[in-house]
């Protein structure tokens, strides 16, 4: 018996061992594979909106975080070109039908906050973006203490262009050189003056500040303001001697060198294109100074950049996954290829610091024009057409008092666009107007007690807009309320609640009962 139970002791003990034996391991590694076994291990199917020509990256760099994270993650991704310019109006259309991922310009951050077409970044994800990148472009995804947004790129500026065959690389410092040169060998001066993001440059150069402030739903609470002052006297002085010439022409294009033009103040995007027509000739540098009452103040510029959004999900799982890979896809690594392969400026400071975008003509001269610069925050829509406005004025002006005047008028459109931030009253915004929900221009006026507007909806592609309270996208108004003239409508965007798409071009009353909550439409 004591030797039965010997034997059968030495065989539990084998079988012990056998038990605690680890697997087989592959003897070409180091360490034993790792087997996917975390919270988010899936395959989620995800919607990717970039542009055009970065879509095979994208592809490339998809595939790169499938095979190397950690999490057990795969994505399946659907991806659509879809520019930066018109993602944040394609995400606002419809945020439900919208892309999972997408990449958008920072001028489009506040509205799509509003819209509830972004996911707030979580406490760990935040912390690193902020570490990660530059102040400026954090700035720029952010509402109130938050971060919306993962920064792409920091390359959203401008400087300038010029044919070194006309300028000589003496005068490039200098706008009244640049001018005279002009001038002198009947060549054009291209500079945007109409567009207040150039316009803005101006002011920036004399120490001057327009600074908006969002809250947490990216609603505009407060805003500090100085162009009316002794250094927006300056800036216009200045704005004075090139609007006023007979060869500065408004515009950014480089495609302007093909009619008559030296010089053409644009960014790193018509860099190739700058070149191609060129050639040798292409001088790249930063804005000059101008002179006023013998003191000399160097242009300033807006520095902008490009975000990565993330849509918030029902599904809480595949949201994580997804914030995952946007990470990853605005981290050094991807931020370096983009700049390798399709030479976007990076907002990563490590990428930054490289030499070879430093060696880049046109990052090199976005670079040198940084320290002049200041980080586009957000900004109401209708602002850009209030600075808009400034250079034309100071064209027609006459005198320092008129120049006074110029930008008192400024200030006081600033004020009265401030005040209607608070105003519970209703616009229409239109897919064709931008869905400027700023705009007072389809205000909705009252009669009889109810609301009214007559628009006249052009012939486009989307012809689909909405009612919402001024400055906000809540409480949106749209075909789901239409109960009088539905047959005026486009019967195939019927599933779309939060928009009226017409079927037809044509010149529309729209009447709004907000006591029963119902819309007529009638065709005039």
């Amino acid at each position: 018996m004591k030797k039965f139970l010997a034997i059968m002791l030495v065989l539990v003990m084998v079988l012990a061992l056998a038990a605690c034996k680890k697997p087989n391991v592959d003897p070409n590694t180091t360490k034993e594979p790792e087997q996917p076994s975390g919270e988010l291990a899936g395959t989620y199917d995800v919607t990717i909106w970039c542009a055009d020509a970065a879509q095979d990256l994208f592809k490339k760099q998809i595939d790169d975080f499938n095979k190397t994270n950690t999490d057990g993650i795969v994505i399946n991704a659907k991806i659509q070109p879809v520019s930066e310019a018109d993602a944040g109006t394609n995400m606002i259309t419809d945020v439900a039908a919208g892309a999972d991922i997408y990449c958008f310009a920072q001028d489009q951050f506040a509205r799509l906050v509003q819209a509830n077409a972004l996911d707030k970044l979580g406490v760990k994800a935040a912390d690193a973006v902020r570490a990660a990148n530059d102040a400026g472009v954090v700035a720029a995804a952010t509402a109130g203490e938050d971060l919306y947004a993962y920064p792409m790129t920091s390359d959203n500026g401008y400087f300038m262009y010029y044919d070194k065959s006309i300028i000589p690389d003496e005068d490039i410092d200098s706008l009244e050189k640049l001018i005279a040169d002009c001038e002198a060998k009947q060549k054009y001066f291209a500079f945007d003056c109409a567009n207040g993001w150039y316009v803005a440059g101006w002011f920036f150069g004399t120490g001057c500040v327009s600074e908006w402030k969002t809250d947490a739903d990216g609603q505009f609470v407060d805003v500090n303001d100085n162009w009316n002052s002794d250094k927006g006297l300056i800036a216009v002085k200045g704005l004075e001697k090139l609007v006023k010439s007979d060869f500065h022409v408004n515009s950014a294009k480089v495609a302007e060198f093909e009619s008559n033009a030296a010089v053409v103040v644009s960014g790193t995007w018509d860099y190739e294109a700058a070149k191609g027509l060129l050639g040798d000739n292409l001088g790249v540098a930063d804005l000059p100074s101008f002179t006023v009452d013998g003191q000399e103040y160097h242009i300033g510029s807006f520095n902008g950049c490009k975000l990565l959004g993330v849509k918030p999900q029902t599904d809480a799982k595949k949201g994580a996954a997804i914030h995952k890979l946007a990470a990853y896809l605005t981290g050094e690594k991807c931020q370096q290829e983009r700049f390798e392969t399709l030479s976007w400026g990076p907002s990563n400071t490590a990428v930054q610091g490289s030499d070879a975008v430093k060696q880049n003509p046109g990052l090199a001269a976005l670079l040198a024009q940084a320290p002049y610069s200041k980080p586009q925050g957000q900004i109401p829509d209708a602002w850009w057409g209030v600075a808009g406005t400034i250079a034309a004025e100071v064209k027609e002006a006459n005198g320092e008092e008129a120049l006074k005047a110029v930008i008192q008028n400024y200030e006081n459109k600033c004020k009265a666009l401030f005040d209607l931030f608070g105003s519970q009253d209703y616009i229409f915004v239109g897919a064709w107007g931008g869905w400027d929900n700023s705009s007072t221009d389809y205000k909705l006026t009252e009669v009889d007690g109810k609301l009214t507007i007559t628009i006249e909806v052009p012939q486009s592609d989307y012809m689909g807009g909405r009612i919402v309270p001024i400055g906000t996208w809540d409480t949106t108004l749209g075909y789901a309320q239409v109960t009088e003239g539905a047959d005026l409508l486009n019967a195939d965007a019927a599933g779309d609640d939060n928009n009226i798409v017409f079927a037809e071009a044509g010149n529309y009353t729209v009447t709004v009962d907000l006591d029963a909550m119902t819309i007529t439409i009638v065709k005039n």
